[in-house]
């Protein structure tokens, strides 16, 4: 007898590689797609815009000033910007730059 299929969705990880990942995510992934450090897209690697599932979404608006660098990071990251870029800024610069976006 044939095993049922396994739900999966496609992230693009922090090095922009499209990946085909098994539901449940493992906690972590999740974490990290929550906070926007990773991005659900579709399988060519565009934007994906279908129902959220179970899937956490990413942040719904900009960290507060006060809120830790890798927030602001995964928010930058939400908005478009590289991963590695967002890393090596300052926290005021990410401020500065990502603020007023809004994700991507």
């Amino acid at each position: 007898m044939p095993e049922p299929e396994q739900e999966t969705i496609h992230i693009r990880g922090e090095g922009g590689t499209v990946f085909e990942l098994a539901l449940p995510l493992h906690e972590t992934i999740a974490e990290r797609l929550a906070s926007g450090r990773i991005r659900r897209v579709n399988p060519d690697d565009s934007p994906y815009t279908g129902p959220a599932d179970d899937v956490p979404a990413p942040p719904a608006g900009a960290p507060k000033p006060a809120a830790s660098k890798q927030d602001w990071i995964a928010w930058a990251i939400a908005c478009g910007a590289d991963a590695e870029d967002a890393a090596a800024a300052t926290k005021q610069d990410l401020i500065d730059l990502y603020a007023a976006d809004a994700p991507k």
